[in-house]
């Protein structure tokens, strides 16, 4: 059986993390191929969005055990694990420049719930429970969550979260900025929803947004306007502009095509 699965459907492609017996578990293999995957989806013109969910009744519940007791032989072998294999797909993620949308099916746990947070959103089973974990093993949070969480929450939630590994439901979840949506039913399908109606968005449209966000936060104001008005300058002139425009006045659904 497949530990990672890729297929692309209605222009979202989705990664599953396939191996429910461990809750989802990932090994050094798995995330070079979770890697591998984002940038394919990056470059294939026929992707407009992301979804990233888990198999069975869980999202992710971290590194697999093997890989966590193989990090304990020597300090250089655990920053090697890191950042030649477990960051690559943190920074697939940030050069992805398509939304990104995180079905969190069941548990997410530790690294797990990291790589939850890389995605610009997420949308949360009513079921599901997520904690960062790391301090209740006496480790620090290895993939990115001393980052993620406090841009996310807030620094006094994140650090509260972070110190104590508490579980946080769904609702919780959503009344704290961690999620945007809980859900009743099939997570994984209202998430593909979602991204099936932004993938037929304008495709440069998405790409600039997405980029201003994510630069505007590491930017004095002048800069972040500087930015989007040379982003303006690009879309304001494209046949997408000129394709909704035409659609609203023919009072009809745009077609955009990227151009």
């Amino acid at each position: 059986m497949t530990e990672i699965t890729y297929d692309v459907r209605d222009r979202v492609a989705t990664i599953t993390l396939n191996r429910p017996s461990v809750k989802n578990a990932f090994t050094e293999t798995m995330v070079d191929t979770w890697a591998d995957h984002v940038v394919a989806a990056g470059r294939d013109p026929d992707v407009g969005a992301l979804v990233l969910t888990g198999a069975g009744d869980a999202f992710c519940s971290g590194g697999d055990l093997s890989l966590v007791e193989g990090m304990g032989s020597s300090p250089i072998e655990a920053k090697k694990t890191l950042s030649e294999h477990i960051h690559r797909v943190a920074f697939a993620m940030e050069a992805f420049d398509k939304p990104a949308i995180a079905a969190i099916n069941g548990v997410a746990v530790g690294a797990g719930l990291d790589m939850a947070l890389m995605c610009d959103v997420r949308f949360m089973a009513r079921g599901a429970r997520v904690s960062e974990g790391y301090v209740k093993l006496g480790l620090v949070p290895g993939d990115g969550g001393a980052y993620y969480l406090p841009r996310i929450v807030g620094t006094a939630k994140a650090l509260e979260l972070l110190l104590t590994g508490d579980f946080v439901d769904a609702e919780e979840a959503q009344r704290i900025g961690l999620v945007s949506r809980v859900v009743d039913g099939d997570v994984y399908r209202e998430a593909h929803e979602f991204a099936v109606r932004l993938a037929a968005g304008p495709p440069v449209a998405n790409r600039l947004i997405k980029r201003a966000v994510y630069q505007g936060q590491g930017a004095d104001l002048r800069t972040a306007l500087d930015l989007i008005s040379s982003h303006m300058g690009l879309v304001a002139t494209s046949g997408d502009a000129r394709e909704a425009l035409s659609a609203m006045r023919e009072r009809r659904a745009p077609r955009f095509t990227g151009s």
